[in-house]
């Protein structure tokens, strides 16, 4: 599936490509560098080569300005994983575009719930800012993850079927 949005186009991209795979190491020593090392929870290249995680860019004119996956932790529930921006690029709407299409793509999967980890510190306010715009809230550890004061836990209740009409 590719979502064509004005600023640029989302679809599933190989995280092994030489511009994708610099775009996920500036993204791991961001993370590295405001996170103690055992509360770095990014997917390097390997971990996103994973069968349950899909692996998506977003690109304006060819050009790589954002990335973010999707990973099935079971036939219900789907993690928002390696969500990171080009720094050139950020307070373009490139972030939020990418949550969207990952919560779209979740509910075509069938998925009920999608959840995340973000950090704590102030490098990471806007992420947690972005995600509570488009609807999640404070959730409890999830799947592996264990408390920490270094994380946000986030989740979305995306299966409108409980819903009444």
């Amino acid at each position: 599936m590719t979502l064509v949005v004005p600023e640029g186009e989302i679809a599933i991209d190989d995280p092994r490509v030489d511009e994708v795979g610099q775009l996920l190491e500036r993204h791991l020593a961001f993370c590295n560098e405001h996170s103690p090392p055992e509360d770095v929870h990014a997917l390097d290249v390997q971990g996103l080569l994973d069968p349950a995680v899909t692996f998506f860019s977003f690109r304006r004119y060819g050009e790589l300005l954002g990335v973010g996956a999707l990973k099935r932790l079971d036939p219900h529930h789907a993690e928002v994983k390696s969500m990171h921006t080009a720094e050139a690029a950020r307070g373009q709407g490139i972030g939020r575009a990418m949550v969207e299409y990952l919560i779209a793509a979740a509910r075509d999967r069938g998925f009920v719930r999608v959840s995340l980890e973000t950090g704590t510190m102030s490098a990471f306010a806007a992420a947690r800012s972005l995600y509570a715009r488009v609807g999640f809230v404070p959730c409890r550890p999830f799947g592996e993850y264990r408390e920490s004061s270094n994380s946000t836990f986030m989740t979305l209740i995306i299966d409108d079927r409980s819903s009444p009409s």
